[in-house]
């Protein structure tokens, strides 16, 4: 009895250590923001269709430890809900179960003091009703029993599974169960999906007349090298391969006739993410007050380092600074893995290694972002080690900030992201070309190789469209020069690489830098690499050689 009576003891200890905690963040987004989602994707679906969305997978890091978990974003987005194994269901209209109706419904992970000892608490039904709002809430061991008929809908709307995720033999509910589960509910047949890179490329042949089919089957070798599926095709083949007009008007009618075929299934692995990209890519007030934060951080942060930096510095201290400047301020993580390039390191885009012991009189790349409350800012600045540019570094620096500048005063309403780029890459150009890095104005180079604007906010690289900048987007504007060693031009300009990125929001008075607290103007931030820093009286003992 004594040893029985110790058991319940320690679990009402434990339950009430779990149970009891002031001191939590209070900021995350409402139970009403994620509602009203729920309900604006509700309004994009078509009629009679459900949108079925998982959680994200646990992912191992070894042997019996797992990455943190981050949430699946349009999970979070549509839920709050940060827990993994847990199926998301949204009915375009009211369905009826019995006398009562309902238009979604969510399986979660179970309550179980023993699991949630190790892995922290869990919200279970009760949490996800009270904290998140849902009315019809399930333990994830209900799906396999639960009888929807996933055939009567016109659509079922999913993100098709990449089948990442493992299977646990301890949980019955994990998201391997959830998904199998789903999969025969729905008669899920893979070969009957449509590719939709495939019919996105199917759309742009039916569009194009013929008088400039031989330009787009041209364009179509880029595009088959970066999508290895479209070789598979043998329409896309045909259409790229086709040795006149004529051949290839009738391939072309061949893909109509494809395109305008009805469904083999009414799975639909395309509709979703355009469907949540169009939602996500404007922010929403709440939103914007979380991303807003993350990049005031990520700013400060990059401040702060040009304060603390010096040649003796290593790549992982100079991250160190920036993430314990994050901690301080209450973010969670980092939106990506931090890049700290210094020298050549600085060219390879995303350098992540961080290894590198001393950054010498180098300039300093440093992309990194805090995520604030699942937000996650984008800010590059490229510093030198030493303080101060030396004449090649400071020539390359002013070509990237007269292109962002450029770049920057385009993200408004009218304008596109196309027009933003190019806007950046005629500046690099001509100031390449009047350095003598390369030859001739329209030169094919190396040297700028990305885009110069993404999407931030639940990803880095958001979910939303490419075309025309909206009111409330935020977007980065980010170009960038990188001149390896080998290049073929003068050794003086060899191991520079510059990139200057900052986080721009789209208002009705043009564009507004979110970022604009760290320095970008290289007298700036020589100015500031002056300043002392509250960790130059940071001192460790050394450790044994």
């Amino acid at each position: 009895m004594k040893s029985l009576q110790t058991c319940l003891f320690a679990l009402l200890i434990f339950q009430f250590s779990f149970g009891q905690d002031d001191q939590l963040p209070t900021d995350y987004l409402s139970k009403e923001f994620h509602k009203e989602r729920r309900a604006a994707l509700r309004q994009k679906m078509p009629k009679n269709s459900v949108a079925v969305l998982f959680a994200n997978p646990v992912r191992n890091r070894a042997n019996d430890v797992e990455y943190i978990y981050h949430q699946d974003p349009n999970f979070y987005y549509l839920t709050g809900y940060k827990e993994p194994h847990a199926v998301l269901l949204i009915f375009s209209e009211n369905q009826t179960d019995g006398d009562s109706s309902y238009n979604e419904a969510i399986y979660v992970q179970e309550k179980d003091p023993r699991a949630e000892q190790w892995t922290g608490k869990r919200l279970g039904v009760t949490g996800v009703k009270e904290q998140l709002g849902f009315n019809k809430v399930f333990n994830g061991s209900e799906f396999s029993t639960a009888t929807y008929d996933f055939e009567k809908f016109s659509k079922v709307l999913i993100v098709d599974f990449n089948d990442d995720y493992r299977d646990s033999g301890k949980n019955k509910a994990d998201l391997y169960d959830l998904v199998q589960q789903f999969k025969e509910k729905s008669k899920y047949d893979k070969s009957l999906l449509s590719n939709p890179t495939t019919d996105r490329i199917y759309e742009v042949i039916k569009a194009t007349g013929i008088e400039n089919s031989a330009n787009v089957a041209q364009d179509l070798g880029r595009y088959m090298d970066y999508y290895p599926e479209l070789k598979e095709d043998e329409l896309i083949n045909g259409y790229h391969n086709a040795a006149n007009d004529e051949l290839r008007n009738e391939f072309k009618q061949k893909i109509s006739l494809k395109l305008e075929a009805p469904p083999k299934t009414n799975i639909d692995i395309s509709s979703l993410n355009d469907f949540m990209g169009a939602l996500r890519e404007k922010k929403q007030p709440e939103e914007m007050k979380l991303l807003k934060k993350a990049v005031e951080i990520s700013a400060i942060g990059q401040r702060e380092v040009m304060k603390a930096m010096h040649p003796n510095m290593s790549e992982a201290e100079i991250q160190g600074v920036h993430e314990f400047v994050y901690k301080k301020y209450g973010a969670e993580y980092e939106g990506y893995p931090s890049i700290v390039g210094g020298g050549h390191n600085g060219c390879i885009l995303h350098y992540i290694e961080n290894n590198k012991t001393k950054v010498g009189n180098d300039l300093v790349l440093m992309d990194l972002g805090a995520e604030y409350r699942g937000y996650t800012a984008d800010v590059t600045r490229t510093i030198p080690a030493n303080g101060k540019f030396s004449t090649e570094q400071r020539a390359i620096y002013d070509i990237v900030y007269d292109a962002q500048e450029a770049g920057i005063a385009l993200v408004k309403t009218g304008s596109t992201f196309a027009a933003s780029h190019e806007a950046t890459r005629e500046i690099v150009n001509a100031g390449l070309l009047k350095l003598g890095i390369i030859k001739t104005i329209d030169e094919k180079h190396n040297y700028y190789p990305h885009g110069s604007s993404h999407h931030i906010g639940l990803d880095v690289h958001d979910a939303g469209s490419q075309g025309e900048f909206k009111l409330d987007m935020v977007v980065t504007v980010e170009p960038g020069i990188y001149i390896p060693e080998n290049s073929p031009c003068d050794k003086k300009w060899w191991g520079i690489a510059v990139r200057i990125e900052d986080d721009i929001l789209v208002t009705e008075n043009g564009p507004v830098n979110l970022s604009a607290a760290a320095p970008r103007k290289a007298d700036e931030i020589e100015k500031l690499m002056k300043e002392t820093s509250v960790l130059d009286s940071f001192k460790l003992p050394k450790l044994d050689e």
